[in-house]
């Protein structure tokens, strides 16, 4: 018997108060409610600035620079949540029917797409997530069970309970239609990924071992999951890139070191090393310890590279001020390593030749591509106008690259008869 007061226990009954609130609702509902949060969060503003403040100063000494970056809300980042929230809010709600069509025998046939339910979200600790995965949930007409992170948890907890609840509960519908996991214990994490009556599909985003090992458990327990768990951006540099659009692009790809889509990997042409040392210029600029392998040893001062090629700086407590450079002999051994030494989340070439970049693209595979332009744009709000609940690398078909509220809905057939039709 599970006992009251355990992570299984408190996750189930805010699974099952969220399923509750399923049927109450609506589209105009959520719309005014996303707007309402986003008046709530400015005029609460000081509250969540204090409890973000008091997460840092716990976390302080226990995380990298990176992590509290992640962690640390301020003026302009309350803005950015607020005005992503007023985004999403008018945003057209999902359309319903998808197609139509009457079979031979007059059967009316209709794709549809309709809500999942309950939907988990676990998260790392970056307490804008909470809002920006609450706001795509609620959009698609789904509820969702919170968890972050325990250093993010008192910020957390003040966006959810003094401004996403109440804004739900003054635009009329339940505030358990956004349900938070109280306690920072793993165990949290565990049971969120391990009820599949109650929370059928988990949105994970977080560090590579630790979300691979949530998305094996809740395989194990029959739970879908939609994992965000390793990033990093590929920049190929190929012979007939311009060094000024190259520094250009290298340099908006690094504005910020710990984002999953920031420069990580650099790949130069053999044909281009004689712009290496200007490219090698931006990474000292910007502050970076940079590591190659032997081809890039013989061209370059740079460290071993100690790990695998596409191994992420920006999960790497205590190296996030790093990137890595390989020097590679065209376009299809490019493509090659971007497809299979990294995560798929994003590679861009810099070219003036069209017809090389469209060969680079062709070939490379995962979620984002890019010609001429940094990979910090692989994110939902910047390539879609909806803020993303994570960006998912799979494989396999379904939702890949950035997930919205889009995304979030099940394919259903609607077959309307009049009683004559027989197989």
């Amino acid at each position: 018997m599970v006992e009251e007061h355990t992570p299984p226990a408190l996750v189930a009954r805010e699974a099952a108060a969220a399923r509750a609130a399923l049927d109450r609702l609506s589209d105009d509902a959520v719309a005014a409610a996303l707007e309402l949060a986003a008046e709530f969060l400015r005029e609460r503003r000081g509250d969540v600035l204090r409890a973000s403040e008091a997460d840092v100063s716990a976390a302080t000494g226990r995380l990298d620079e990176g992590a509290l970056d992640r962690l640390r809300l301020d003026d302009d980042r309350i803005e950015a949540i607020a005005l992503g929230l007023e985004a999403t809010a008018e945003l057209a709600p999902i359309d319903r029917e998808v197609r139509a069509w009457t079979l031979p025998n007059g059967l009316r046939v209709s794709e549809r797409l309709v809500p999942i339910g309950v939907v988990g979200a676990n998260f790392e600790a970056r307490p804008n997530v909470a809002v920006d995965v609450a706001s795509q949930v609620l959009k698609s007409g789904n509820t969702v069970v919170l968890r972050t992170g325990g250093a993010a948890l008192g910020a957390v907890t003040e966006l959810v309970d003094g401004v996403l609840r109440p804004a739900l509960e003054q635009s009329g519908l339940p505030p358990e239609a956004v349900g938070l996991v109280r306690s920072p214990d793993r165990a949290g994490a565990e049971a969120l990924v391990s009820l599949p009556d109650l929370i059928p599909l988990v949105v994970l985003r977080g560090s590579g071992p630790s979300t691979a090992a949530l998305a094996q458990r809740a395989a194990l327990n029959g739970v879908r999951t939609l994992a965000h768990a390793e990033g990093g951006g590929v920049l190929y540099v190929h012979e007939a890139a311009s060094l000024e659009r190259l520094v250009d692009v290298a340099r908006a790809s690094l504005d910020r070191l710990g984002v999953c889509n920031r420069l990580n990997l650099a790949l130069v042409d053999t044909a281009a090393t004689s712009i290496l040392p200007e490219l090698l210029d931006v990474f000292a600029a910007r502050g970076l310890t940079v590591y190659g392998t032997r081809r890039a040893e013989s061209l370059a001062d740079v460290r071993r590279l100690d790990g695998r090629l596409g191994h992420e700086w920006a999960s790497d407590p205590g190296r996030v001020e790093s990137v890595t450079v390989d020097v590679v002999d065209g376009i299809e051994e490019a493509a090659r390593i971007a497809n299979d030494e990294t995560s798929g989340l994003a590679a861009g070439i810099v070219a003036e030749d069209a017809a090389a970049a469209e060969r680079f693209l062709a070939a490379y595979r995962g979620s984002a591509a890019f010609w001429n332009a940094p990979t910090r744009f692989a994110d939902g709000y910047e390539l879609t106008g909806s803020a993303e609940t994570g960006i998912n690398v799979d494989w396999v078909p379904g939702p890949r690259g950035p997930v919205t509220y889009r995304d979030l809905a099940l394919r259903q057939y609607r077959i309307v008869g009049d009683g004559t039709q027989r197989r």
